[in-house]
């Protein structure tokens, strides 16, 4: 299976998006998550070619947090994961929006216990888990800060589990890939710093038995 990644096009749809199996979306579809902006990225998705559609909320997608059943109205195209599984061709795919307080976003729990429990329903036989912020000390990195925003309860919980790929995003500056263990983490943020889309979405090929065969930009 192709799988095409994508992460935090806040509207910003003038890129190039490759044909694939299987779109994820790791959340930040939008600006604030208004009805207006659902919309209009539904549009956008309805227009992909791919036969999957996979997508979950991010910090900016506030309307989410608070009505559950937008996501089915406005995104009828997709499968929408909100701490909830698929299976599809054989994958088990976990989706989840939450992620340490970053500001007075959406999806927002304190690093510790409550956060943790949220990490602790991802299955154990994920074979593709899909989250919107990075796990601590992958990918999470803001150009020119020392430290991190990812999350250690979150890297603590994917070290069990151990997918065979975790693509996210949030941190915009940290596009990029790379394998740890047996999993391939991928950060696919398409917005710069400047809600630019200047970056690239990333593609990936998996095998029915779970195993990555390859990834690329294009």
């Amino acid at each position: 299976m192709r799988i095409v990644i994508v992460s935090d096009t806040h509207l910003r749809h003038d890129f190039a998006l490759p044909d694939g199996d299987m779109l994820l979306h790791c959340g930040d579809e939008t600006m604030d998550g208004r009805t207006k902006q659902l919309k209009a990225f539904g549009e956008w998705l309805a227009a992909a070619p791919h036969r999957h559609k996979i997508v979950i909320a991010g910090n900016h997608e506030l309307t989410l947090e608070r009505f559950r059943s937008f996501p089915k109205r406005y995104w009828p195209e997709a499968v929408y994961l909100q701490d909830s599984a698929v299976t599809i061709e054989g994958l088990k795919i976990y989706g989840s929006p939450w992620q340490p307080w970053f500001h007075d976003w959406a999806f927002n729990l304190p690093p510790g216990e409550r956060l943790a429990r949220k990490w602790a329903m991802i299955p154990d036989d994920t074979d593709i888990l899909v989250t919107h912020g990075p796990p601590q000390g992958i990918l999470d990195t803001v150009r020119g800060e020392e430290t991190g925003l990812g999350c250690a309860d979150l890297l603590e919980r994917v070290q069990r589990v151990q997918p065979a790929l975790h693509a996210f995003g949030h941190i915009h500056s940290a596009n990029g890939a790379l394998v740890s263990g047996k999993t391939l983490f991928v950060n696919a943020s398409i917005c710069d710093e400047e809600y630019q889309a200047t970056q690239k979405p990333w593609i990936v090929d998996i095998g029915a038995d779970g195993i990555v065969l390859g990834y690329r930009q294009p």
